[in-house]
């Protein structure tokens, strides 16, 4: 007899299937376990092994020790030593003008003339006038000495002569006003009256500035009084001639301190042949003080500054004990910052010269990184910059 299947019952099937299914569990953890006991294994060996730090390419500059005189630096103003708006005396129409905008004139050239036609009208008539009383005073000059006429009548006609020649001398006096000329050699500058214009007195007809030599007027503090004397170097640059620096000497110290600001004004004397600098100019000034001392300096773009302390990144030699091969590594030093000028600024404590320092890019740094010098692209810093207008 053949044995017949007997069907699976559902509780049978239920069995199998959670044999299954604890089956791939247990798999999948299996597999879970062995991935991470592998990462753990890397990341404990990772921790073991030192990692070199990155080399980051770094400028560098050099800790120089200089002469820097001390300085008094200011703000200040460009002024004539001799400048003037020529103005009319008198008033009238104009009927010439003798100059261009911007031409040089000399002491007494005439710049303009007001029509004077009624006045030398009247000078004529004066002259005539002057003319008869000249003769009458000949005539009884004779009769005087004759004792024809009394010495009262030859006064009296002596008195007409003078005042006929007083009439002569006030019409050729208003003639002259009529004409406005330069009061002293200078440029002019751009006329304010024309041709044909009735012009009232006082009216202004054109600047007059003698430019081969100016003033810069400016103040320091009452604290710095006592170190100014006449004479000392003064070192101006404006903002409308860039690279150019022109010197002079301090002139002139007011005798007054400002009770506002406490400020004391002063004035320098510049020479200024090419007549580049002009009144009005905006100047910075820095006075010299003659006596000098030396100074650390280094460029002022290798100060990493904070509210905690001002430092710098020196760059040391740093031997490996194990390869014995050298590298180069950056140490933070905190410094007292001193004087800036331009570029520089001096250092008070906290470094020392012939030591070699990071120069830009600060600000990226850390304590003990490992660097390589790279000056191919450096900034040079300069004492008198001059950056190009963006």
């Amino acid at each position: 007899m053949h044995d017949v299947a007997r069907p699976v019952s559902t509780e049978a099937k239920m069995k199998l299937n959670r044999g299954a299914l604890g089956l791939a569990i247990a798999s999948v953890i299996a597999l879970i376990v062995v991935i991470v006991g592998i990462k753990a294994l890397q990341i404990v060996k990772m921790a073991k092994t030192p990692q070199p730090m990155p080399v980051t390419a770094v400028t560098s500059a050099l800790v120089k020790e200089e002469d820097w005189a001390p300085v008094f630096s200011s703000i200040g103003s460009i002024s004539p030593v001799q400048g003037a708006v020529v103005a009319t005396e008198l008033g009238g129409v104009v009927s010439e003008i003798n100059f261009e905008n911007g031409s040089i004139a000399k002491k007494g050239d005439v710049l303009m003339r007001l029509d004077a036609s009624a006045e030398e009208a009247q000078l004529h008539s004066a002259e005539a006038d002057l003319e008869l009383a000249k003769a009458d005073l000949a005539r009884s000059s004779g009769l005087a000495a004759n004792h024809v006429i009394s010495k009262a009548e030859l006064d009296a006609v002596e008195a007409k002569y003078k005042q006929k020649v007083a009439s002569v001398d006030q019409m050729r006096s208003m003639i002259a006003k009529k004409e406005v000329r330069a009061p002293f050699a200078g440029q002019v500058g751009i006329r304010g009256v024309n041709v044909g214009q009735m012009i009232n007195p006082g009216q202004q007809v054109v600047p007059l500035t003698m430019l081969d030599q100016v003033f810069v007027d400016f103040a320091l503090p009452q604290q710095n009084l006592s170190q100014l004397t006449q004479g000392l170097e003064v070192r101006v640059r404006t903002d409308a001639l860039p690279g150019h620096e022109f010197t002079g000497k301090l002139s002139a110290i007011n005798s007054m301190v400002d009770v506002a600001t406490r400020n004391v004004s002063l004035q320098a004397t510049l020479q200024n042949p090419d007549h580049a600098l002009r009144p009005g100019m905006f100047a910075k000034v820095d006075v010299i003080l003659p006596q000098k001392h030396k100074s650390l300096v280094i460029p002022g773009s290798a100060v990493s500054y904070a509210p905690f302390g001002d430092s710098v990144y020196v760059i040391e030699k740093k031997k490996d004990e194990k390869t014995g091969q050298e590298s180069q590594v950056i140490r933070q030093q905190f410094i007292r910052v001193g004087e800036a000028r331009g570029d520089f600024v001096s250092i008070a404590a906290g470094l020392k010269a012939g030591e070699t320092i990071v120069g830009t890019g600060v600000f990226k740094l850390r304590n003990g990184m490992a660097v390589t010098i790279n000056n191919d692209l450096a900034p040079k810093p300069e004492l008198n910059p001059t950056p190009v207008d963006s």
